[in-house]
């Protein structure tokens, strides 16, 4: 009884600390809303309840026009103006010149025989890590998610333990593998213990692209996974169910009933894998640098290698690579759109 009685003295005093700094944080809100209500009462007196919506999305619509559609109407501007000048006045009209460069090739196929070679070899070389990169993380991902949709033991653990990889930044991926992978790293202490001799997987060319896609799957492979998790769990378990009473084997039922439904989140996985693929830059810039030699050099790096690492800076040609990649990325975005649209009529 004595030991009740103490338990709860002790809880009193404990919340008698605490009273004070609860009647603060609340004064101090009342505070905040009423400075709120100070300013939006006669806004909202002058222009009427319907039209705040647009008084709320302003500071969105500001930031969207400063940071993003303001420095895209810059870059478009500068694909057209020369010279090394930075600020846009100081910049002659060239019109197409840069275009024209970068399209001044005798064999498109052959980077050497072009005036911008390292436009043409990252171009390829994206073209490459798109192809094996996208496929690879589409297949993986399903994959995963076709697992931890079954009813496997500590399946909420693996589904977090395949995410995390998602929560880290790039740079940090990048150095941790460049830690693994170089001649006195894990990966080779791992093959000289087996007996093995030490292979230069940061030095050879071949082995720098494949790591660099497998790295890239390995980090993001568990938010498609999420995405595709969740488009499984949205399928009827009763059309599984029919499926077996119809005598429809496990691939029978993943051709025929899995995929068809997954189809329009397989497009959304499809769309932003591209879209992320073709973009990559600071893990890879961070893991090789491009290197060795051009064998990982890709468009985002070209295009900053040329505006902001090269001695000439050549602005005016890094904006116009990068219009060429946005035209790429918008057509590779509604051939995909069209696709789906196509896919799901004929479903």
């Amino acid at each position: 009884m004595d030991t009740a009685v103490s338990t709860s003295e002790q809880l009193r005093s404990r919340g008698s600390l605490f009273r004070p700094v609860i009647g603060l944080w609340s004064r101090f809100l009342n505070l905040i809303l009423d400075l709120v209500d100070t300013l939006m009462a006669p806004i909202q007196r002058r222009l009427g309840v319907q039209r705040m919506a647009y008084v709320f999305v302003l500071p969105n619509l500001l930031i969207f026009g400063i940071f993003i559609l303001f420095p895209m109407l810059l870059n478009f501007y500068y694909a057209f103006t020369g010279g090394t000048a930075l600020f846009p006045e100081d910049r002659p009209f060239v019109g197409t010149a840069n275009l024209s460069a970068i399209f001044t090739c005798d064999n498109f196929l052959e980077p050497n025989s072009c005036r911008e070679d390292l436009f043409w070899r990252a171009a390829f070389n994206t073209a490459g890590y798109v192809v094996f990169e996208v496929g690879l993380v589409i297949v993986v991902s399903l994959a995963v998610a076709i697992v931890l949709n079954r009813k496997i033991i500590a399946r909420g653990f693996f589904r977090s333990v395949f995410f995390y990889p998602v929560l880290l930044s790039p740079v940090v991926v990048a150095l941790i593998w460049k830690w693994i992978l170089q001649r006195d790293g894990l990966l080779n202490a791992f093959i000289v213990g087996l007996g093995g001799e030490p292979i230069n997987f940061l030095i050879s060319s071949d082995w720098a692209r494949v790591w660099v896609i497998l790295i890239s799957v390995w980090s993001q492979m568990g938010f498609y996974t999420l995405i595709l998790l969740a488009g499984l769990q949205a399928i009827p378990r009763e059309l599984y169910e029919a499926a077996d009473i119809d005598g429809a084997n496990g691939v029978a039922s993943f051709r025929f009933v899995t995929l068809p439904l997954l189809m329009p989140t397989m497009l959304v996985v499809l769309v932003l894998s591209l879209i992320r693929a073709v973009q990559v830059f600071d893990q890879v810039f961070a893991f090789t640098g491009g290197g060795p030699g051009t064998s990982t050099l890709y468009m985002v790096q070209y295009i900053y290698n040329t505006a902001f690492s090269n001695q000439t800076r050549e602005y005016g040609l890094a904006a116009a690579a990068s219009l060429l990649l946005a035209a790429v990325l918008f057509i590779f975005t509604l051939i995909n759109l069209r696709l789906g649209g196509a896919g799901r009529v004929n479903n």
